[in-house]
């Protein structure tokens, strides 16, 4: 016979638990709401789906075999797993509430996030929001396998199984040091990168692909004895006098507010980026993301990011 036929119900173990915790059945059925041959049928049918004894009883006393009490901690475990999963369900019916696993790019995670947070915690005090700070690749991943719930990252993405949400773009711009022959020039065309070693982030991050876009479409050379991680790196080594860079411009005032740099805006057709969010399609939950979406708009027009916000569908 299978296992699963063999199986004791859970309020048969629920009866087998309540006998254990007490030791006495009018205990144990009172606990349960039940009367005592309720409690007695439900605990002989329990040994019979097992086919072992669990509890001895007596005139005067109530104890369990060896096999109960070994039985105990798997049963209670059991018991636990099924109220999680029950919550668990009734938590996803329920939006905003519970845990959101948030995946985020790091050339965005530290602009975005000081603004994003507090909203979305005064907007739903009862999400739990779990961040993740990865590359696009893993991120990529997570949206499609599950283990993240929505990643904020560069658009677009090619995948079928995504959804996106354009939360904003954003333009590039040229970071040189105070003494550099650009340094005085506010406006420049993406024709002035051709003469130039543009310094970039290690391979792997998007916004590495992103600059040598616009490198290559310019013939500019890259400098490619030095690759950061970070966008604070990159600004570090243009302090230094390594070279020169491209930053989004949400990144500027943060990068490069301790260094004596100097930042030029393109004339247009302006370089630049599209951040949104993804998840899965087949999540059914497009309607409490598009609305987490909207609060990060929301977010970002109150702090005055320099990005141009796209349009709410809310």
């Amino acid at each position: 016979m299978p296992i699963s036929e063999r199986a004791p119900s859970l309020a048969q173990l629920r009866a087998f638990l309540a006998v254990a915790e007490f030791l006495h059945f009018r205990a144990a059925a009172s606990s349960l709401g039940v009367t005592q041959p309720t409690l007695s049928a439900a605990i002989a049918a329990c040994e019979d789906a097992l086919g072992a004894r669990l509890v001895e009883r007596t005139t005067r006393r109530v104890m369990l075999t060896e096999t109960g009490e070994r039985l105990v901690p798997r049963a209670r475990a059991v018991l636990d797993a099924m109220d999680a999963l029950v919550t668990e369900v009734a938590v996803f019916g329920r939006p905003f509430t519970g845990r959101l696993r948030l995946g985020i790019i790091p050339t965005v995670a530290p602009y975005l996030l000081p603004v994003a947070l507090p909203a979305l915690r005064r907007a739903f005090p009862e999400l739990e929001i779990e961040v993740h700070e990865e590359r696009t690749a893993p991120l990529l991943d997570g949206a499609t396998t599950g283990r993240l719930d929505l990643a904020v990252l560069a658009l677009p993405v090619v995948d079928r199984n995504l959804a996106a949400l354009l939360l904003y773009a954003e333009d590039f711009v040229l970071v040189t040091p105070k003494d550099h022959p650009l340094a005085e020039r506010q406006v420049i065309s993406r024709q002035a990168l051709r003469d130039l070693d543009v310094l970039l982030l290690e391979e792997g991050h998007c916004l590495r692909d992103q600059a040598l876009d616009v490198c290559r479409e310019v013939g500019t050379g890259v400098e490619t004895a030095a690759r950061a991680t970070s966008l604070t790196t990159l600004v570090q080594l243009v302090a230094a006098g390594m070279g020169v860079t491209l930053l989004p411009a949400s990144a500027v005032s943060l990068e490069t507010r301790r260094n004596q740099l100097r930042v030029s805006r393109f004339a247009s057709p302006k370089p630049g980026r599209r951040i949104g969010v993804v998840y899965r399609d087949s999540a059914g939950r497009e309607a409490e993301f598009t609305t987490i979406a909207h609060e990060l708009r929301r977010a970002v027009r109150a702090r005055r990011m320099p990005v141009r916000l796209a349009p709410d569908r809310v």
